[in-house]
């Protein structure tokens, strides 16, 4: 459905444009993402009592990478003949270049490796992408969280099975999570309905980003000055001597 800017002078338009959430969800999309979700987390599992660094562990490591290239490349397929359109942005009709889907490919790898390694959001590459897609703020904001939820959730099972999951702790972060968002989204809401202005989202994804970059260079900076003082090893660990 449209995302007007301001609020409309007209609310009986708004009315009838208004849908169900069913009717608003794609559900082949969806039904494929649930599918990957399902392969990455049986593969996790399989891995799971496998010896770290063995034949069978890499073998099992490396099968992720067929499924996302695969699953990638078929959307990507569909965005190229036209197949598939990005609604949002309100040009369903232009069909990306290949060099426009190798490099939007190529920004989700970056996401996800920067997730991995520092424990960031993939949304926080994701989400500007979007914006540079032309999709509105809300629907940028909404995606990238969404998409986090896969892997976020993949990660909460994974960590169950290996027994290394605090069940209070998670359980405070969840409520307190659930309350901030439905505050947060309530808020903004109804400044945007105020100001007439959905680009508040956008300076608030930017000062988001930049805060906690500033925040993470800092605690990082701490940590190696703490390890300096106490002349602490600070390379790299070898990744075999760990179980799966």
């Amino acid at each position: 459905m449209p995302l007007p800017a301001a609020p409309s002078t007209n609310p009986g338009n708004n009315k009838k444009r208004e849908v169900s959430i069913i009717e608003n969800v794609y559900w082949k999309e969806l039904g494929l993402l649930v599918v990957v979700w399902i392969v990455f987390l049986a593969l996790q599992i399989a891995k799971k009592n496998r010896p770290t660094c063995s034949v069978g562990y890499w073998v099992i490591n490396l099968l992720q990478i067929p499924v996302a290239v695969g699953v990638s490349g078929y959307e990507a397929v569909a965005l190229y003949q036209g197949r598939r359109i990005i609604a949002s942005n309100g040009q369903g009709g232009s069909n990306f270049t290949i060099g426009q889907l190798i490099l939007y490919c190529s920004f989700g790898v970056l996401a996800g490796v920067v997730g991995g390694l520092l424990g960031l959001g993939g949304g926080f590459i994701m989400g500007p992408l979007f914006l540079e897609l032309g999709v509105p703020p809300q629907v940028s904001s909404a995606t990238a969280t969404f998409a986090m939820t896969f892997s976020s959730s993949m990660s909460v099972v994974e960590y169950y099975l290996l027994k290394r999951f605090p069940i209070p702790y998670a359980l405070y972060l969840v409520g307190v999570a659930t309350i901030a968002a439905l505050v947060g989204q309530h808020v903004v809401r109804r400044l945007i309905a105020v100001l007439g202005r959905a680009s508040l989202i956008i300076f608030i994804l930017a000062s988001t980003i930049f805060i906690s970059a500033i925040s993470l260079g800092g605690v990082g900076i701490v940590n190696m000055m703490g390890k300096l003082q106490r002349h602490e090893y600070m390379g790299f660990e070898n990744l075999c001597k760990y179980s799966g």
